[in-house]
């Protein structure tokens, strides 16, 4: 192999070794699908979950997961009761905390 030609590959592998892939498709890739504005009442819930908005979804999500059915429901944010849901939950947390 010619001595140039091989400077001239070392140089190109070193050179893409700083290469970061594009991803091909910018999807949004939110876990909840549709948001359910039912009122939820404290006591049925098993699980709260708060994920927040992120490069791969740019929402706020709260899945709510029940006690006796392990049910799935996604919240909305900016409802009046899950905001007092909210506020409830975190207040109980408080208490509990010494």
């Amino acid at each position: 192999m010619n001595p140039s030609a091989a400077i001239i590959f070392c140089l190109m592998l070193l050179s893409l070794g700083g290469t970061q892939g594009i991803p091909l498709a910018r999807t949004v890739r939110c876990t909840c699908i549709t948001i359910d504005d039912r009122p939820l009442k404290p006591r049925a819930l098993g699980k709260l979950e708060i994920i927040p908005a992120s490069l791969s979804c740019p929402h706020v999500e709260i899945i709510a997961t029940m006690k006796k059915s392990d049910e799935k429901r996604c919240l909305n944010p900016e409802s009046e009761a899950i905001k007092n849901l909210l506020k409830a939950v975190s207040q109980k947390r408080s208490k509990r905390a010494p």
